[in-house]
């Protein structure tokens, strides 16, 4: 495949709010006079590398999918206030930057960037729209292999394959493609008719005596997928290590999709392997041959992205606790895309409430499951598409179907211990836009009722801040934890 390298960019004069392309982002990459350093010992071609810029100096960027400016600011190694002053044209109450926007970046080199090329962008890694018409059964079982005749024990009950991967497509909505790449790059899913149960055991490379078998180790990659794509997206992953114990910076100008991978193959191969899965000859050359290039696919977070008016997810007419703050949506690392809600009680732990969950915004139940109900906003019936809001913990007993229209403030089901873990009664709710997580407390807050969440120093912990009023995470909640009742407009 002709992967275009656009080495000087010609400035355009684009309007903020309305860039955006189909097409593969342009790459801004070092000079064609610059020399590669040579590595006899590897048969992989090697990257251009980049200059040591003098400090503040400004270079130039294309905005992508998702970006932010301080996730920008942290990835140039460079502040929002540097970034505003090299770009006047960006909004004071700018959220996402639009894909295909020019940008001037004031920079701080570091050492020991990575490479520049990108595997795939952002919109192939999430579950979103541009899998919309795809089917994982379908697809395997047009595919001759080993994946195509298997079956597991994997959430209480014995699945094919497909419903292995579309259950951690769904759950963690990552791209089921991605997923059966992975497969196919580190098991020969697709290539070899046989693995061996030695082989399945660790099937994707990762390493554990308890995350085994195909269901387990997709579920565990699928959590280090979404930490780094997270991560990345919001500046909190700078570099990583090799197995020898080489530091790893990501390139600045890196997309979230391809510094996922790389952190995970970091995390799975030895560096002569990791640093071919992640060249034009690795990872993406199974991707291609499976499901075509993956540059067609259109941008899907656009710019200046706002979060629809949403309310408590309860009737306040009672107070309710905030027992967690910003933590994870799905899984156990990032995103920290969900907030935690509790109805009062006079005990503690698992007990039943006749207090209700309710719709945070009008729209259609799409989905349930094992303590899930999921609640799409934009009424398609697809919760890959468009503002969907995940609530977990809801007990089967008394939930509402799918199917069901819904306007804001209406009933959805109880609060309980289903699904998931769970130490006491409680809701856990997240959001997501076209398949991805929206962080709970980034440039897009998860505000509900006016109140807005603020992070703490680890997960769960934080506050709710609505005007001089400010409410404490905590998992045992007391009266600093309970969120202030509406005031009656009689």
């Amino acid at each position: 495949m002709n992967r275009k390298r656009i080495y000087l960019l010609t400035l355009i004069t684009l309007v903020l709010a309305g860039c955006s392309s189909g097409m593969k982002p342009t790459m801004i990459l070092p000079q064609e006079t610059e020399t590669p350093v040579p590595d006899a010992q590897l048969a992989i071609t090697p990257f251009p590398t980049r200059p040591a810029y003098a400090p503040g100096e400004l270079v130039d960027y294309v905005a992508q999918t998702g970006d932010t400016l301080p996730g920008l600011a942290a990835r140039f190694n460079t502040t929002e206030a540097e970034i505003r002053a090299a770009n006047p044209i960006i909004p004071q109450d700018a959220t996402t930057m639009p894909p295909g926007m020019p940008m001037s970046m004031p920079i701080y080199y570091r050492a020991l960037w990575g490479t520049p090329f990108q595997i795939l962008p952002d919109a192939v890694f999430i579950n979103g729209p541009d899998v919309v018409s795809f089917n994982t059964a379908v697809f395997i079982n047009q595919h001759p292999g080993w994946l195509q005749w298997y079956n597991a024990w994997a959430f209480n009950g014995t699945r094919s394959a497909a419903e292995i991967v579309d259950y951690i497509a769904i759950n963690y909505s990552i791209s089921p493609r991605i997923l059966l790449a992975l497969l196919e790059y580190q098991a020969g899913a697709f290539s070899q008719s046989y693995i061996s149960k030695t082989d399945e055991y660790n099937v994707l490379g990762l390493e554990s005596t308890y995350w085994t078998g195909v269901y387990l180790q997709l579920s565990y990659a699928a959590n280090i997928l979404n930490d780094g794509y997270y991560r990345w997206r919001e500046g909190s992953l700078i570099e990583f290590e090799l197995q020898d114990g080489t530091l790893v910076r990501p390139d600045p100008w890196q997309n979230a999709a391809t510094v996922a991978l790389q952190y995970f193959f970091a995390q799975t191969l030895d560096v002569p392997n990791f640093q071919r899965a992640i060249g034009e000859d690795g990872f993406i050359a199974t991707y291609d041959r499976l499901f075509g290039d993956p540059w067609t696919a259109a941008p899907h977070i656009e710019g200046s992205l706002r979060q629809p008016e949403m309310q408590l997810p309860y009737i306040n007419d009672v107070g309710w606790a905030y027992t967690g703050g910003p933590h994870t949506g799905w899984g156990s690392m990032a995103p920290y895309a969900a907030l935690d809600f509790a109805p009062p009680s006079e005990v503690t732990g698992c007990y039943p409430t006749s207090l209700s969950a309710t719709a945070v915004a009008a729209g259609v139940v799409v989905r349930d499951g094992e303590g899930v109900l999921v609640l799409d906003l934009d009424g398609d019936g697809d919760e890959r598409t468009g503002w969907v809001v995940l609530y977990l913990h809801i007990a089967e007993s008394g939930r509402v179907s799918v199917g069901t229209v819904v306007e804001t403030g209406d009933p959805l089901g109880y609060p309980s211990c289903e699904g998931g873990h769970s130490t006491g009664t409680h809701i856990h709710i997240a959001r997501k836009y076209n398949g991805e997580w929206i962080t709970a407390d980034g440039t897009i807050p998860f505000v509900l009722s006016g109140w807005e969440p603020i992070r703490g120093d680890e997960a769960y912990d934080g506050y709710l801040v609505k005007d001089d009023y400010i409410v404490i995470a905590s998992e045992n909640p007391d009266n600093r934890s309970v969120i202030p009742v509406a005031e009656s407009d009689d």
